[in-house]
């Protein structure tokens, strides 16, 4: 049967927008090259941490949503969604390894008057000079005239029960007025507010500047939080009185590092950019090079607070409380939790740790030990390490319970623990 969307890539930015399409009844195919996804999704389980419970995939299933691996259905659709990652690679440029591979697919099957969108994070230029070339190569259609082409940066925040895709505004750029249009109708079925860019470039250059600003901000406050920590000032108690100010000011917190799917894009550094070579953007490398570094800051913090009790770090026993990115999620994306227990295991700490939404956690392919009584094994560590903030997490108790607590979130009560 022809479904109304076809979303492509069911990873953590397609599942979602999925289930949206289908809340607000829209005919909707699920495309993903991966068995495993379409087998856990059609046996009413998710395929990816952190993203849809499996609640939620029933009701989707229950609600006509089809997950597929044939690619035949994307040629009969009127709307076609891409939402392949495109992950960070070692150059620190986006791998669009995944975004081709799905454009093509796409490509190959494309019928007239087709609404194609790209919600995948792209460096500005990439949905014109990279994906429209491909779709127009593969299906002998163009752009603007025979299919509508369009860009819409992701604002999927995981986990946020209060701004969902129904009350959260989406930016759209088309490649012309025409497909600018044929977008918003679309997401206007989704969402409370559309808002126009000028073009595919301008929506393109939103998400850059939307994920740069997090990392910008969480870069400033995590220098402040060394700087603060080295005058002996809370800086928690700082950015507390500095939040009640009505203008001027945004509340950023520090922590071990960061994490999650939305990366730092420099377009200068990028191979899609605009007509005039782009300079690396100074503030946003500082920004990565600072918060890169909060991982070995950590480690340097455990390895003080340890001497300073008369103990190494070799041999001692080390708890690291909470592993994801955010707070009650399972998604591991980026999160600083890997990079610290690497580092600890290499200077010799016995390294264990406890997550309420990860059974099984493994560093360099080799299992780390879990925690099964939290306030026996926190008791019995010689240093607590929380680098996450689960709501479960009764930190009270835990710091009466633990020998030495370091907490990397300020979320401990003032005075309770060390704080980073």
């Amino acid at each position: 049967m022809p479904a109304d969307l076809a979303v492509i890539g069911l990873g953590h930015l397609g599942l979602p927008l999925a289930q949206a399409a289908v809340a607000a009844g829209i005919e909707t195919v699920g495309y993903d090259t991966d068995p495993r996804a379409h087998a856990e999704l059609a046996a009413g389980r998710t395929p990816v941490e952190g993203s849809l419970t499996a609640s939620d995939v029933r009701r989707m299933l229950s609600g006509g949503f089809r997950p597929t691996t044939d690619p035949a259905e994307l040629g009969r659709v009127r709307t076609a969604v891409i939402c392949a990652p495109t992950p960070l690679g070692d150059d620190r440029t986006l791998d669009l390894t995944a975004l081709t591979d799905a454009t093509r697919a796409l490509a190959a099957r494309l019928r007239p008057h087709t609404t194609v969108l790209v919600e995948s994070a792209v460096q500005p230029g990439t949905t014109e000079g990279h994906i429209r070339p491909l779709l127009e190569e593969g299906s002998g259609l163009r752009a603007g005239r025979d299919f509508l082409l369009a860009h819409a940066p992701s604002r999927l925040d995981p986990g946020n029960r209060t701004h969902v895709h129904a009350n959260t505004p989406r930016v759209i750029g088309g490649l012309t007025p025409v497909c600018t249009e044929s977008a918003a109708a679309f997401y206007g079925r989704l969402t409370d507010k559309v808002v126009r860019a000028r073009g595919l470039r301008e929506a393109e250059m939103t998400k850059v500047l939307e994920t740069n600003f997090r990392h910008v901000n969480i870069a400033l406050v995590n220098e402040m939080a060394v700087l603060c920590h080295d005058l002996g000032v809370d800086l928690w108690d700082v950015i507390r009185c500095a939040e009640t100010k009505p203008f001027g000011f945004q509340a950023f917190r520090p922590g071990p590092g960061v994490g999650g799917h939305g990366v730092p894009v420099d377009p200068g550094r990028l191979p899609y950019h605009s007509r005039t070579p782009g300079h690396p953007l100074r503030m946003v490398a500082l920004a990565q090079e600072i918060n890169d570094r909060m991982p070995q800051y950590v480690i340097q913090r455990c390895a003080t607070l340890l001497n300073e009790h008369g103990k190494s770090v070799r041999g001692a026993r080390v708890l690291l409380l909470g592993v994801t990115y955010k707070p009650d999620l399972a998604d591991q994306e980026a999160s600083a939790a890997r990079e610290i227990a690497s580092r600890l295991l290499d200077m010799g700490a016995q390294t264990g740790y406890h997550d309420p939404y990860v059974l099984d956690w493994r560093v360099r392919d080799l299992p780390v030990p879990r925690a099964d009584s939290l306030y026996e094994a926190a008791s019995n560590a010689d240093l607590t390490v929380l680098l996450q903030h689960h709501r479960t997490y009764d930190l009270q108790g835990l710091a009466v319970k633990a020998q030495l607590l370091l907490d990397t979130r300020g979320a401990t009560p003032a005075g309770a623990a060390h704080r980073l």
